[in-house]
């Protein structure tokens, strides 16, 4: 170091120069590990992202096909169940025209047996008067009597003859003109039995594929029940409880049996409304539990529910933009909306079958206390508030307060919603 008037030397040990080399190799390798570090996590992000996107992509889309095709079997079961009661009234109809063409063979029968007993009795007067004619012919012949007067006598037995033998001729006419309405009505009766035998079959085929299709739409959501840890039974009973209210025409279906037992079409019939009505208590049960996804914008699992550094997460959480919208997962009534310590800004829910979920660290809350909000419902915004270490949204779900997986939930309903 030189100045104007003296110049100083600083002398550098080896072990300070050693030390120096050291501490600048250091920093350099740390600079060049921070940025691999760096870039590296950014291409797995983007893949992640990428990876994410496409998997939402394809769950939208099977969405969108269960759903097309949710809605086409129910519109098939709503047309069959219209050609169910057509052909049960044109069943009814035939039914009647039958006992009525039975009856009226019972009369023809009863008519012909009359007709026939009445043609027995024309026959044996016919046969005597036949007799008493020519008994009265021989003693006309042999008798030394009027001409005049016997003469008169083989007119009217002619004219009694004649008169009888007319009668006979109508007599016969009638009762083949009755055996021929009475073969008519037994062909028509017969006709009516092949169409109700074959509408007994169209009918048969029609209740199969009904249940074939209650069994398609049941089962799933007898799974996705079974999957999240509820009894299908116990929430049937809930929401029967809660949906009790009855009125307007419409009555189970039945029949009139003369005191008889139901049939089987009743029974098959009744069996597929108790089905529909099973199917509809699921559908009002899966919008009252959490099945759906708190955030249906791109985002990425950052943390899984189980244990963190030593402590339970009692959630799962989902990393997403500022500001990405948040939704109810289930229909049910805010029970808090406001700062929940280390939560930020939190949202609580009540479902039913005491259930609750809670979204929390939001940056904007959309609903108040006391309100219904429904499933798929925004009530807020994704945010970093409370203690969190970047913007993501803390999802938590509650059975009777106790905190519960609820990647259950979702993931039992992957294959039915």
């Amino acid at each position: 170091m030189r100045s104007e008037t003296e110049t100083k030397f600083l002398r550098l040990t080896p072990a300070t120069q050693l030390l120096g080399w050291v501490g600048s190799i250091a920093v350099f390798a740390w600079a060049i590990f921070a940025t691999a570090i760096l870039l590296i996590d950014s291409i797995g992000s983007g893949n992640v992202r990428e990876q994410v996107k496409r998997e939402q992509i394809a769950y939208e889309t099977r969405l969108n096909a269960l759903s097309d095709e949710r809605d086409l079997r129910a519109q098939e079961a709503d047309m069959a169940h219209q050609r169910f009661s057509v052909a049960l009234a044109q069943i009814s109809e035939m039914q009647t025209k039958l006992l009525e063409s039975e009856d009226s063979r019972a009369e023809l029968e009863k008519g012909i047996d009359v007709i026939q007993s009445t043609l027995r009795r024309t026959m044996s007067e016919r046969d005597t008067a036949r007799a008493k004619a020519q008994e009265l012919e021989v003693a006309l012949n042999g008798a030394e009597e009027n001409g005049a007067t016997a003469a008169g006598r083989i007119e009217d037995a002619i004219g009694t003859l004649d008169f009888m033998t007319s009668a006979l001729e109508t007599t016969a006419t009638e009762r083949d003109q009755i055996a021929a309405d009475a073969q008519k009505a037994f062909t028509h009766a017969q006709e009516l039995e092949f169409q109700a035998e074959l509408m007994k079959e169209r009918n048969d085929r029609i209740f199969t594929q009904l249940e074939d299709a209650m069994t398609i739409s049941v089962k799933p959501l007898d799974k996705m029940f079974a999957a999240a840890g509820l009894s299908s039974d116990s929430l049937i009973s809930q929401v029967r409880r809660g949906y009790s209210g009855q009125g307007g025409p419409l009555m189970p279906l039945s029949f009139s049996t003369m005191g008889q037992e139901p049939d089987a079409d009743t029974l098959r019939a009744n069996g597929i409304l108790n089905q529909l009505d099973r199917l509809n208590l699921y559908r009002i049960a899966a919008q009252k539990a959490p099945f759906a996804l708190p955030v249906k914008a791109a985002f990425r699992f950052t943390s899984p529910f189980g244990m963190r550094w030593g402590r339970m997460h009692k959630g799962t959480d989902f990393a997403a933009a500022l500001g990405t919208p948040i939704y109810a997962t289930a229909d049910g009534v805010v029970i808090s909306a406001g700062w929940g310590q280390g939560y930020g800004k939190l949202v609580k829910i009540q479902h039913a079958f005491g259930i609750e979920t809670r979204y929390a660290h939001m940056s904007k809350i959309l609903v108040k206390v006391g309100q219904r909000v429904s499933r798929g419902q925004q009530v807020g915004a994704m945010g970093n508030t409370g203690r969190s270490t970047g913007t993501h949204l803390h999802y938590e779900v509650r059975v009777g307060g106790k905190a519960v997986n609820p990647m259950t939930y979702i993931k039992a309903a992957k294959d039915v919603f």
